[in-house]
């Protein structure tokens, strides 16, 4: 029952990761997942594949065009979180107090079904009040919940001094020939901050698990 979404940009044709958060009850906090593919059951260490990923380190992202680090049956197929299809993943799931102060957390391996793909776009539309979640066909609370851990958050962030660079991000738009027309500006909107703020908050549960071990 626990509606977890991907959001991604428009033009996005892998969805790595989704995000899940619910209130609990008494006003005690927040319990939230964020999901990522789980590429290492697809990829054995050392294998032909494994070593093809560490000779080019990442995907590069062209205009028009992406070299994948991955074939193209991983990248945007088996390791993408399409709706309504089982996916195997890793998990965090961390516990926030009312602040969003986080309390403790945990990961986990299974299996997740996507509720939605949801872009940028949409959920910026419900954040401004223009949409509601209803003709997005998703759950009651899914988003604002989401929407209010994203702001106790970057309360938090805005605390402790974070360094915030507000950069412009340029987007090529090109005819059907591949030739560029005209160059973009894009907007950074609290659509995209809030996945910002749940990326960072499942790195820092990473990076506290590794300095354990």
């Amino acid at each position: 029952s626990t509606s977890l979404v991907t959001i991604d940009g428009e033009n996005a044709r892998d969805f790595d990761d989704a995000v899940y958060a619910e209130k609990l009850s008494s006003k005690k906090g927040w319990r939230i997942l964020v999901a990522i593919a789980d590429v290492s059951h697809y990829v054995k260490l050392n294998s032909y594949l494994d070593q093809e990923a560490k000779d080019r380190g990442n995907s590069v992202y062209l205009p028009n065009l992406v070299i994948p680090m991955l074939p193209e049956k991983l990248s945007n197929n088996l390791c993408s979180l399409k709706p309504n299809e089982d996916r195997a993943c890793l998990a965090v799931e961390i516990f926030l107090d009312k602040n969003g102060n986080k309390k403790s957390h945990r990961f986990i391996r299974g299996k997740l079904r996507s509720a939605a793909r949801l872009t940028y776009d949409e959920v910026q539309s419900v954040y401004e009040g223009l949409f509601d979640e209803k003709q997005l066909k998703l759950e009651n609370g899914t988003l604002h919940h989401l929407f209010a851990v994203y702001q106790c958050r970057k309360k938090l962030r805005h605390i402790r001094g974070t360094l915030e660079l507000h950069l412009k991000e340029r987007s090529i738009t090109f005819s059907e020939n591949n030739h560029p027309l005209e160059i973009e500006i894009r907007q950074q909107k609290e659509a995209n901050e809030l996945i910002e703020e749940f990326m960072i908050l499942a790195n820092i549960c990473a990076a506290e698990t590794l300095e354990e071990h």
